[in-house]
């Protein structure tokens, strides 16, 4: 609990830097999104419903094991993971030289042990489309796998696709404390302001473990 709560001070500039296309692809000439597909907005589940959900169901999580790859089928993700860090106050991204890499903030929870685990990857970047290109897409009730070094697979159910402005990123919603495994996927999206070289908004995945 203590420790998700420091991320959260201390993470602030995330929303700000991370996920955006660079400086390089904006001197191509790419001033707006260009995001695929509509994003499917849905209200966030209530604590009540949650609770009698947990109640009703009984989640068991994993041991801690380092994710290895995603899998989303609805939009074609299969991608390795890398684990990525604060770097100068900020959560790290994968590296722009491989578009398929997605990142998994090692400051959070692996996937499958209960609280929150976060999943970040680029939307495009030096004109090409990167691996959570087509994560605006998701809709309620999408699958989402992730393989683990242990051998296990978590697998999530996407509850709430949200998107924010970056100066008014939600840390509390995203690693605040879970009691159940829960997964949060984080990109860009909106417009691309060609005068910093990143997007304007974040969009967020929420989803719970099936």
């Amino acid at each position: 609990m203590r420790r998700i709560l420091t991320t959260i001070l201390v993470l602030a500039a995330f929303a700000v830097a991370a996920m955006g296309v660079s400086a390089a692809t904006a001197s191509r000439g790419i001033t707006s999104t260009i995001i695929p597909a509509t994003v499917h907005l849905a209200p966030p589940p209530t604590a009540s419903a949650t609770a009698v959900k947990q109640a009703k169901e009984p989640i068991l999580s994993l041991p801690a094991s380092q994710p290895v790859r995603i899998i989303i089928p609805a939009i074609g993700v299969n991608a390795p993971v890398v684990p990525v860090s604060k770097t100068a106050g900020s959560v790290g991204t994968p590296p722009l030289t491989n578009h398929d890499l997605a990142g998994w903030y090692d400051g959070s929870v692996t996937p499958g042990q209960t609280g929150p685990s976060l999943i970040d990857g680029h939307i495009d970047g030096y004109g090409l489309a990167s691996v959570f290109y087509r994560v605006p897409a998701l809709k309620t009730g999408d699958v989402i796998r992730v393989l683990r070094k242990d051998g296990e697979t978590a697998s999530f159910k996407v509850t709430w696709v949200q998107v924010v402005a970056k100066t008014a990123f939600p840390w509390k919603a995203v690693l605040g404390w879970t009691s159940y495994p829960s997964l949060r996927l984080v990109t860009c999206g909106g417009p691309f302001n060609s005068l910093t070289g990143h997007y304007v908004e974040n969009v967020i995945v929420y989803a719970t473990e099936q």
